[in-house]
Parts: structure tokens; C-alpha cells; sequence
């Protein structure tokens, strides 16, 4: 299957652009991507054709304004293959969304209770675990990775008993790329563990194309839309209805009640009674124009383009002796986590940027991860559906320049 790249990368106005007087090299998908011109076109239409609070509102605009921030709902409920409209929740993106289900879920443990994350984890679905616990009593128990960066999940079933009430763990390592069989271990929970819900930080899950969270069988699956090729600031949480029609709120005001006097207040059903105050409008039609946009792609090309990639990059990485490739699990997505011998990450990523080419590097937010795998942080190149081999290539060549410069 072919993948028309050159098409793709016409429609991001960004990447049209030198920097450091070379051709901009973008691989720093797994921090934020690009956005099509679809998202920007729809971002713009907005505010010049239909600015407006939405809901409630008695003229035209917000009426207009309600109509594209709900359909935005829609496309995403259909885009992950939601069973309901009512469980598209929109936050400011996965961190709130992970805070959302730990808070109302330090409500609900108590002492004796457990739950259970993996090495593997973001900050953002770590921290707010560790504040449930405390809060509540219960235990927090890590399942452990082999080097390669997988997951060991003889030992997250070992991990898993009746005592277990909530489990999150990441769809894919955004340090590593890890991918992990979230159905297969979900599915392990329900089995040994049939009071635990379950959280997936989708994150770096959903920009590769295929989620269902249907078929998935968590209770939760977030995300952000700056990792979709959609705006930042935005994002979901998906939940089960039956799960979320009763979770505790987590911000009161406006919009998500029901009757309010000066002595009490009721709340309103979903997806209102998790979404106070005025929200994102712009970025939420954003997101709608970012999914619908990914969703006619086709993925399979879509998925091979990257895995190609990465196959690529590796296959360079073999030739580069000073090269140490961090995270190595036989299913992983296009991130490239890597060392160079003498050579700190931070000095790398600044003389790559000076040749135009811009990855991440430090601890990615993972540090207890960086801390099991022995190193101070990595440099981490990630790709997206609009780079190309010939990118690889420039990056692998700007190494070998920096190396020079740093050895």
C-alpha cells in the first residue's frame, strides 16, 4: 500500500519552512504534531463566521456556535467508536482528564484497597494515582517492564486481585513507544480483578489511527487533541455512560447543573454535569475537524508509512556504533529513544536544532522510567504520517555532525 506523503505534508502549512536556514525537520510528533489546514480552516471559520458562547444562547450565532462544537461530539463519539454521544467528555486534554477519574476515585477508596500503574508511565497518569492513595489509604503498586521497555505482563497478573479497584496504564509509552495489548490485559482484569475499573491513557494511542474503545473494554480511555493534529488545550475523556452518569464532579459553576438555589444545587446528566463553565469552543471544533480529517486516511497505509519509518531509523541506528536505542519491545510505534555515547541529550537537540531538524530530549516526563532504565534521559525522535525516509536520513546525518562536534 502506498502512502503519498508528499500530498500529506502539502496540506501543513508549517512544515513549508526553513529553519536555522535549513529545511524544517519536525520529529517531535510524540510532544505535539502539526495541523492540517482542515483544523486551521475550521478554527478560523469559527471565529470569523460564528464567535459565540455556546448553548442557551437566542440568536444566530450561538445557535450556529452549539451546532459545530456538538457535532464536534459526534464525529469524535463515531471517531473512537463510542456507543454514546453522552460519553464524550471534553477537557483540557488527558492530564485533566486522568485528574478527573483519580479524584473522584480518592472519594471511593479506602484502606485495603489497590491500585495498580505500570513503569511505563507519564507523569500525567502517576501523580495523580499517588494522590488518590494518599488521600484514601489504599495502595499504589507498580507492574514492572523488562529492559527492553515491554511491559512484563506475567507480572501485572500476578499484581491483579480482588482487592484491585482501579488500574491505569498507557496505551503507548510516549518515552519508548511501547505499544501495549490493552485489550488483552484489560480483559485480564476483568477476570481477576472484577471490581477494578480501568483507565487507559490513550495519549499516544489515538494520532496512530485504529482505536475502538468499544473493543479496547476499559472504562475510560483519554486523550489530548495536540497529539491528533488538533489544537492543544483540548480534549477527552471517554467513559462508560453507566460508569460516569453518577462519578463525582470535579468542577462546579455554570452549565452543568440542573436546579441551583442559595442552599444547594443538583447536577445535570451527562456530558454536561462533567463539563462547567464555558469550554474550549474553538478547540473543541478543532478537534472535530482533526478526527474527521484522520479518518479519511487510510489507516493501513497510514500505519505502514510510519512503521517503515522506524524500520528505517533503526536500521541506521545499527550503523551508528555510538548509538544506544532506548526501549526496544518487539511492538512499538515510530519513537526513537536513544543515547549517544559522551554526549549529553540536551547538547544534542540543541546542535540538531541548529541544522533544522527539532526532537525532544531530557526525562519526558517519566523519570521514575528513566530511573529503571539506568539513564539520566534520552534524546527521542518521533515521526508522524507526514515525514519521510529522506528525514530520517537528514536526522541520522545531523548526528553524525553533532557527534563530531561533541566527541
Amino acid at each position: 500500500m502506498s502512502w503519498d506523503v508528499e500530498a500529506i505534508r502539502a496540506q501543513f502549512p508549517i512544515l513549508q519552512q526553513q529553519v536555522n536556514g535549513s529545511p524544517l525537520v519536525y520529529l517531535d510528533n510524540a510532544a505535539t504534531t502539526q495541523k492540517p489546514q482542515a483544523v486551521l480552516d475550521a478554527i478560523l471559520a469559527f471565529y470569523t463566521e460564528c464567535n459565540s458562547n455556546v448553548h442557551r444562547g437566542a440568536h444566530k450565532l450561538s445557535d450556529e456556535a452549539t451546532r459545530r462544537y456538538e457535532k464536534a461530539r459526534d464525529d469524535v463519539a463515531a471517531f473512537i467508536n463510542a456507543s454514546s454521544r453522552a460519553e464524550v467528555i471534553w477537557t483540557s486534554g488527558t492530564t485533566e482528564s486522568i485528574n478527573i477519574i483519580a479524584k473522584g476515585m480518592s472519594e471511593r477508596l479506602q484502606e485495603g484497597d489497590e491500585v495498580i500503574v505500570t513503569e511505563l508511565e507519564h507523569h500525567a497518569n502517576l501523580i495523580p494515582w499517588q494522590q488518590a492513595c494518599k488521600a484514601s489509604g489504599a495502595t499504589l503498586k507498580i507492574a514492572p517492564i523488562f529492559d527492553d521497555g515491554s511491559l512484563n505482563e506475567e507480572a501485572f497478573t500476578a499484581l491483579l486481585n480482588r482487592n484491585v479497584k482501579m488500574v491505569a496504564m498507557p496505551h503507548i509509552s510516549n518515552a519508548l513507544g511501547t505499544v501495549n495489548a490493552v485489550q488483552k490485559l484489560t480483559a485480564q482484569v476483568r477476570v481477576k480483578a472484577p471490581a477494578a475499573l480501568v483507565l487507559i491513557d490513550g495519549a499516544q494511542g489515538v494520532a496512530h489511527g485504529g482505536v475502538d474503545v468499544q473493543a479496547v473494554g476499559a472504562d475510560f480511555y483519554v486523550f489530548s487533541g495536540h497529539k491528533l493534529f488538533a489544537p492543544t488545550g483540548v480534549g477527552v475523556l471517554w467513559g462508560r455512560k453507566s460508569v460516569l452518569a453518577d462519578w463525582p464532579v470535579w468542577l462546579t459553576g455554570g452549565e452543568m447543573i440542573a436546579s441551583v438555589t442559595y442552599q444547594d444545587a443538583t447536577w445535570g446528566e451527562l456530558p454536561n454535569r462533567l463539563e462547567a463553565g464555558t469550554p474550549n469552543i474553538a478547540g473543541v471544533i478543532g478537534l472535530g475537524a482533526a478526527v474527521n480529517w484522520l479518518a479519511a486516511q487510510d489507516v493501513v497505509a497510514m500505519q505502514a508509512h510510519e512503521k517503515l519509518l522506524l524500520a528505517r531509523a533503526l536500521e541506521l541506528a545499527e550503523q551508528l556504533p555510538a548509538m544506544r536505542v532506548v526501549g526496544a519491545a518487539a511492538d512499538k510505534v515510530a519513537i526513537l529513544s536513544f543515547v549517544l555515547e559522551g554526549a549529553h541529550p540536551a547538547d544534542i537537540g540543541f546542535l540538531l536544532d541548529r541544522q533544522g531538524i527539532a526532537i525532544r530530549t531530557g526525562e519526558h516526563c517519566a523519570q521514575p522510567l528513566m530511573r529503571r532504565l539506568n539513564v539520566p534521559g534520552t534524546a527521542r525522535a518521533s515521526f508522524s504520517i507526514y515525514n519521510t525516509e529522506q528525514e530520517v536520513e537528514r536526522l541520522f546525518a545531523g548526528l553524525k555532525k553533532a557527534q563530531s562536534m561533541l566527541l
